[in-house]
């Protein structure tokens, strides 16, 4: 074969295939922008989408907020309200608590002395006339509602030695049922005792406590004896303002 007609054949090979290259790199290109195409529209047409969801968030929020502030600000005002109101009330029941204490002290003031009970400290007092032993002075005062007299201070003692003016009463404190153990008639402990001289000093002979003022029995005496309980002597009686009040 002629030499220069073999060139001229692999020159057109050349050719062709670097058209059919050519072809290939534009169909590529083509492709490629289609999909960038339509990739770009897509992100167009979904991005106002993102954007309107968003702002319907951003609104729900914000409304959110301030409903929730609105109703913080109602329940601080109830709350403030409320309390205006508890503190008024409060300071309107102390007033009528104390004008009720006051009415009351002042009712009892003024009748010092009814149907020989006297008032002294809350508490009314009876003094007797007679005598019995302990246990019948003490029948006496439980039938009126009242109990043998139950000494918590000196100020009560030196109120029992002004009334009973030198006579020895029956007091409500007896050591019968534990020897030694001393007991008011309302069933509490003694602390504060107005004990006389070596006293008690009786023994499981002597379970019953007198209030003695320089007795002509006990001259030298002056203040709570134990004795026999069977011994007749006046008594006192106490009748607390509760007791009055309750039924």
């Amino acid at each position: 074969m002629d030499k220069g007609l073999m060139m001229d054949s692999e020159d057109r090979i050349e050719k062709t295939v670097d058209i059919y290259i050519s072809a290939e790199a534009v169909r590529d290109m083509k492709r490629e922008k289609n999909t960038e195409d339509f990739n770009t529209e897509t992100m167009k047409t979904k991005t106002p989408q993102h954007t309107g969801s968003d702002c319907v968030r951003d609104r729900s929020s914000r409304a959110a907020a301030v409903c929730l502030g609105l109703l913080c600000v109602l329940l601080l005002t109830a709350v403030i309200v409320l309390c205006v109101m508890f503190t008024q009330e409060r300071q309107q029941l102390i007033s009528k608590n104390k004008n009720l204490t006051n009415e009351r002290d002042q009712l009892i003031s003024s009748q010092t002395i009814c149907d020989g009970w006297t008032y002294y400290q809350s508490s009314f007092y009876y003094i007797s006339n007679e005598t019995k032993n302990w246990t019948e002075s003490r029948r006496y005062c439980t039938a009126r509602r009242a109990d043998l007299i139950i000494i918590n201070n000196k100020e009560e003692q030196d109120f029992v030695k002004n009334i009973s003016d030198g006579t020895s009463v029956w007091i409500g404190l007896t050591d019968s049922d534990v020897e030694g153990r001393w007991k008011w008639v309302d069933g509490s402990s003694l602390n504060s005792s107005f004990w006389a001289s070596a006293e008690p000093n009786g023994g499981s002979s002597e379970n019953c406590v007198l209030a003695v003022d320089h007795d002509r029995r006990w001259p030298q005496l002056l203040g709570w004896i134990d004795h026999q309980c069977d011994e007749a002597s006046q008594w006192i009686c106490e009748k607390r303002i509760s007791q009055l009040i309750l039924p």
